[in-house]
């Protein structure tokens, strides 16, 4: 049986208690660092931090709803070469699965970090969380957990959890290398960090906690968490289907877009070093504009934002993960999650393909199998 173990919570506070946690990974867990998100001192601000200092894990919360960045992009910086040390890195379910997709991409390295991730009950976007954490980040991680244990649920103050999160059927990070369970798990008393691999046996046994075994209901409320985010992506997908049924849907679906280009940038499978959009081959000459618009007699200005989406989702659709920060980047409220995740969807479905699911399973177009897509293939005799 997989080595699994309590992280006491103290006067029910899953916060500190997660930090003194963490603490004790990064003296006895025989790392060099470690990397999880933690609250800024500027207002309502939380990033990934890079900490070698135990004491400086004070303001580290990776619970905190909200999800400025995937922090995949981060940790394959920190891994594609030796990085000369040992890193725990703390992410959330989409972020693991995004460093693997990475990873597969050659823009990234296993070999000097060991993943820790935690189940995921959502985030709100960066726009709504400001105004639910106040003054008091940690406290609203707090009591986001408390209404959620009450039975209240994630809206909060009139907000909920953003789109991507709702549609996610993957809240577990069953493929980290430990997993801190919190689903089915009665968080005013304890936590779960269970062992998935071999660096997680070997960083669990050696920080000295109590061993214990996963609760039977925890199974359970998984199953009934997962049923309700894909009961919510079903419907997504349905609807987003509609609204982009034809061109001239699919124009005003995209009709606000001003090609900021943010969705890229905050891609995490987006990995190209130069983007085709940003070189001159979309530079067009001043007589051009006046031609097209020539056409029909008018122009919507800026061009080639439709066009730039349809690339985006040919290219990044076998890698998408379903992060939505795509959406959490749009200047404009553009809902390019459901978009990407429709689309997605249905490309890695033919390819019988899961994004992030495991390193062992070869990106599609990487590979050629002689018995795909036999119906499109036509036989000779």
């Amino acid at each position: 049986m997989a080595t699994t173990v309590k992280i006491p919570i103290k006067d029910q506070n899953l916060v500190s208690s997660l930090q003194d946690f963490f603490k004790t990974v990064l003296r006895d867990g025989e790392i060099n660092g470690l990397m999880v998100a933690q609250h800024l001192p500027t207002k309502s601000a939380v990033m990934p931090t890079l900490v070698t200092d135990p004491e400086k894990l004070d303001a580290a919360d990776p619970l905190a709803p909200v999800y400025p960045i995937n922090a995949a992009k981060v940790v394959a910086k920190l891994t594609r070469k030796p990085l000369g040390g040992k890193v725990a890195v703390v992410l959330r379910p989409c972020e693991i699965r995004a460093f693997i997709e990475l990873v597969k991409l050659k823009q990234g390295r296993v070999d000097d970090v060991i993943l820790i991730g935690v189940d995921c009950l959502g985030a709100y976007s960066n726009v709504q969380y400001p105004g639910f954490a106040g003054d008091n980040g940690m406290e609203a991680t707090l009591r986001f957990y408390r209404n959620i244990q009450e039975g209240k649920g994630t809206a909060c103050d009139g907000v909920d959890v953003s789109p991507a999160c709702k549609a996610c059927e993957y809240p577990i990070p069953e493929n980290a290398d430990v997993l801190i369970g919190l689903v089915g798990v009665d968080f005013n008393d304890h936590l779960l960090a269970k062992a998935n691999t071999a660096k997680g046996e070997d960083l669990l046994d050696n920080l000295g906690l109590s061993s214990t075994s996963e609760p039977e209901k925890r199974k359970k409320e998984i199953e009934k968490l997962v049923a309700e985010r894909m009961a919510y992506r079903d419907q997504m997908f349905a609807e987003t289907s509609e609204a982009t049924s034809d061109v001239e849907k699919l124009v005003s679906y995209l009709g606000n877009c001003v090609n900021c280009y943010n969705c890229r940038v905050a891609c995490p499978v987006c990995y190209c070093k130069e983007c085709v959009f940003l070189t001159d081959v979309f530079d067009h000459e001043p007589s051009q504009y006046l031609r097209w618009a020539k056409r029909k007699g008018i122009l919507k200005m800026p061009t080639d934002t439709v066009f730039f989406h349809l690339t985006r989702i040919a290219h990044m659709s076998t890698a998408c993960i379903g992060c939505g920060q795509c959406s959490n980047a749009c200047p404009n409220n553009i809902p390019v999650m459901e978009i990407f995740r429709t689309m997605a969807h249905y490309t890695q479905k033919a390819f019988d393909y899961e994004a992030g699911r495991s390193l062992d399973d070869e990106p599609p177009l990487s590979i050629f199998r002689e018995d795909e897509f036999q119906e499109v293939v036509a036989t000779t005799h």
